[in-house]
């Protein structure tokens, strides 16, 4: 009996000390310590104690300096968004503090450009880019959590390709006033009727663009349940970070929004992605570690556990790249669905942006309707942003992407146009295994280099009988 009952106690102090994630860390094929979240002080103060309005109109980014600064004179805490549209600049999170939506709740980030912008006290000088919407750097305990929407207003600073519109949408933009390139081809957010130009030329407004959250330097992190929206560049970006977790999050903006990534994880350790919801302009969940030297410094990706989440339009639903000369260690992907994007799982780098992959396991992935291909390794990559000018290849022939040691199973896509592509080197791409998979493409099975060393196993293809 007393056998029994020490038993039971030990099993009751194991779930105890177990953490809120625990479960999703059962049976992984390689070995990672659990995403530990922050620890937030059980204090909470309102933006509207310091003056905020929710009322769309009154601009709130003093109000939330203050209701940070007070919260961080006090150790931290939960600073509370209420109900209403809270127009600010941006917002600097500090140590332990929480940014907590609640339902209905909208921070809508200003159009004016000129909010966004530093300017040197001293010289009158602006800066060259914009400051990140939300941001926090070389901080610790950090969360952004609720059911409330952050929005980027991203039409106001997005260049738009004609040929990526309507003539309705068209006509919309032209409404906003902007920039139209000679050839008609691009529309710019530079002279639009309500606001002041801070540059002298569209392609230098275009290039204020910053991310709508990024977290740099930061340990224990928490983005849950918000939904994350139209984002001027990229929408969710961690940066050598340690310790993340975004969980049931939605990401969206607009399929054609330039540069419009979701869930950027750069050289970040010890991450859960888990339960979110994406449908954006660019890459969904895309892991990234740098270009050449600096991504040596800034290190790798490691323990990425990605879990239960659905991408619908995106340029990918899983990436790896394409700067990654920190590396890719120990990353497991399973139980995803992928629905309406170009690709599916996506390995794209070229020659000073490539790094080392390892312990790359993905499992269980659902897809449909993929407009390219369902897997795809691509050596060549370049960066087709507005104004972009593809280069010439490389002189020298270093941090070339060495993609191997990946292995992918139990994978069923319905319609991709090629169910698996690869182009490169057998040093770019070997070592790579592909089982138990269910293709339905509608053009082509296969498009592997001879080179490449990609080993598949019970992989089923599949397309439409031809009609007589």
């Amino acid at each position: 009996m007393r056998q029994i009952l020490s038993l039971l106690l030990f099993a009751l102090a194991q779930s105890v000390l177990a953490g809120p994630y625990e479960h999703y860390y059962r049976q992984l094929p390689v070995s990672m310590p659990e995403a530990q979240a922050p620890v937030i002080p059980d204090r909470r103060v309102s933006v509207t104690d310091f003056g905020g309005k929710g009322d769309g109109i009154t601009l709130n980014t003093r109000a939330f300096s203050d209701a940070v600064k007070a919260l961080d004179r006090q150790g931290g805490g939960h600073l509370d968004v209420p109900e209403g549209i809270f127009l600010t600049g941006p917002i600097v999170l500090k140590d332990n503090i929480d940014l907590h939506l609640a339902k209905n709740a909208m921070l809508l980030f200003t159009p004016d450009k000129s909010a966004h912008v530093r300017t040197d006290k001293e010289t009158g000088k602006r800066e060259d880019r914009a400051v990140n919407a939300i941001s926090a750097s070389k901080r610790h305990d950090i969360s952004i959590t609720g059911e409330g929407t952050i929005d980027g207003n991203g039409k106001y600073w997005r260049p738009v390709k004609r040929a990526k519109v309507s003539d309705v949408e068209w006509k919309d933009f032209l409404q906003m006033g902007g920039t139209v390139s000679e050839d008609g081809s691009l529309w710019y957010p530079a002279g639009l009727k309500h606001f002041d130009d801070l540059t002298d030329s569209p392609e230098k407004t275009e290039r204020l663009r910053a991310h709508l959250i990024r977290l740099t330097d930061c340990e224990r992190v928490l983005v849950q349940g918000v939904t994350i929206q139209n984002a001027p560049r990229f929408h969710l970006i961690p940066t050598r970070c340690d310790n993340v977790i975004i969980d049931g999050v939605t990401v969206r903006c607009p399929w054609n929004a330039q540069n419009g990534d979701a869930i950027d994880i750069s050289s970040c350790k010890n991450v859960l992605i888990v339960g979110n919801t994406v449908d954006a302009g660019d890459d969904g969940i895309c892991m990234k570690a740098g270009a050449g030297e600096s991504g040596l410094k800034a290190g790798p990706c490691e323990n990425i556990l990605i879990q239960d989440n659905t991408v619908y339009h995106a340029h990918g639903g899983f990436v790896i790249g394409s700067e990654f000369s920190g590396g890719m260690k120990n990353i497991v992907v399973r139980h995803n669905t992928f629905s309406g994007t170009d690709t599916g799982l996506r390995f794209k780098s070229a020659v000073k942006r490539g790094g080392k992959t390892g312990n790359i396991f993905i499992d269980h992935i659902i897809m449909n309707d993929i407009r390219g291909e369902a897997i795809v390794f691509e050596t060549t990559y370049w960066d087709n942003h507005v104004g972009a000018k593809q280069q010439q290849a490389p002189q020298k022939e270093d941090f070339l992407p060495d993609f191997s040691d990946i292995h992918i199973s139990h994978v069923v896509c319905r319609e991709c146009k090629t169910a698996i592509s690869a182009h490169g080197t057998r040093e770019m791409i070997h070592d790579i295994d592909i089982r138990n998979a269910v293709f339905f493409y509608n053009q082509k099975d296969k498009d592997i280099d001879k080179a490449c060393d990609i080993r598949l196993e019970d992989v089923t293809f599949e397309t439409f009988t031809p009609r007589r």
